[in-house]
């Protein structure tokens, strides 16, 4: 697949999303690609050094097709105090967890001159964007060095902004969507307008100009899987669903609470992070929803060294347990497909396959 002109897309039309924070490691990336789909290295987080080290991981396992996601920096930082008292309303969860919150988390742009420059040095074959759009001059250069690009977008008000934009692919992400929602400024609340509503306003439009449209959320089985490319989509990312692969560093109280979607539900929040993001409902969620302020990536610091303990004890009820919307419908499609509780990667698209 050239990418000098267009995004690489994959024989089978399944994306595995880029799943930031662990899920997504080199050996899943690598599966999904060796099954004809296509893995996303998540660059959010990571340094650029850390981002080098899992391309070259992924390579070393023989993915042909290396893409990345990185996370477009913006805003400003929070107004002073802002963050201060959400601090507040944690102390009995971090006296509980025995651990010290930051006194005074920072607002940073994620490394991403420093990674844009690898994207470059290690000549990858595509890049998602996701919490903006770069400048034309840096989409520019991508090209030039023959890196095919997507933009991320989750709302139709964002179509004719992006589509005027230099990109070879548009990422639609609706409001099913696990994890963070690709919103373009940190206070900006996300609409209700689903997957397939989105799908067909990008297919739709007339500056789309031919370019491919990536169907992002909701993903519950192989139905939904041809109702997206039915309305328009080249390909459909699923996250949630790689999320109980083998391959995946999903942590097993995570893994845990997937299964027990139909109970919890999901809500979209930004009490872990600062920005909106949908995740199985638990108590740290239920406690501190109605708290957090629109503050990013600031509470995303601040909450960090709870996420950490409750991972180490394997606590589910104080992580960020990123999943769709139709995560419980999901989980029931893979077992009536007949998939274990930790099917491969390359089992999963099987189950997925329209």
């Amino acid at each position: 697949m050239s990418t000098a002109t267009r995004f690489p897309l994959p024989s089978v039309p399944i994306i595995c999303a880029p799943m930031a924070g662990g899920p997504s490691t080199p050996e899943l990336i690598a599966a999904v690609g060796a099954a004809g789909g296509l893995g996303i290295i998540p660059g959010g987080y990571l340094s650029p050094e850390g981002l080098a080290e899992k391309i070259a991981a992924t390579r070393s396992l023989g993915a042909s097709i290396i893409a990345v996601n990185l996370f477009v920096p913006g805003g400003s930082p929070a107004a002073p105090g802002v963050v201060g008292r959400y601090r507040e309303t944690l102390a009995a969860d971090a006296e509980r967890a025995g651990v010290t919150l930051p006194q005074d988390p920072h607002f940073d742009d994620d490394h991403f001159p420093g990674k844009f420059d690898v994207l470059l040095r290690e000549r990858v074959d595509a890049v998602t964007f996701t919490f903006g759009v770069p400048h034309d001059d840096a989409l520019a250069r991508l090209s030039a060095a023959g890196i095919a690009t997507a933009a991320t977008l989750s709302s139709a008000a964002d179509l004719d902004a992006v589509l005027e934009r230099p990109v070879d692919a548009v990422v639609v992400q609706g409001a099913e969507a696990g994890g963070h929602r690709s919103t373009f400024a940190v206070g900006e609340e996300p609409t209700d307008e689903s997957t397939l509503e989105l799908l067909r306003a990008a297919a739709g439009h007339p500056g789309l100009r031919g370019r491919p449209v990536i169907a992002a959320g909701g993903v519950t089985g192989p139905e939904f899987v041809r109702a997206a490319l039915d309305a328009g989509a080249s390909a459909v990312q699923a996250g949630t669903a790689f999320l109980l692969s083998a391959e995946a560093g999903t942590r097993e109280a995570h893994r845990t609470a997937l299964t027990e979607a139909g109970a919890r539900g999901t809500r979209a929040t930004r009490a872990f992070s600062g920005r909106p993001a949908r995740s199985l409902v638990n108590t740290f969620l239920e406690a501190h929803d109605d708290d957090a302020p629109a503050a990013y990536p600031e509470v995303h610091h601040l909450t960090s060294p709870l996420r950490a303990a409750a991972a180490s004890r394997g606590d589910a009820e104080a992580l960020s347990l990123w999943a769709g919307a139709g995560t419980a419908d999901l989980v029931a499609s893979l077992r009536n497909a007949g998939l274990g509780e930790r099917p491969g990667a390359a089992e999963v698209i099987e189950a997925l396959r329209p």
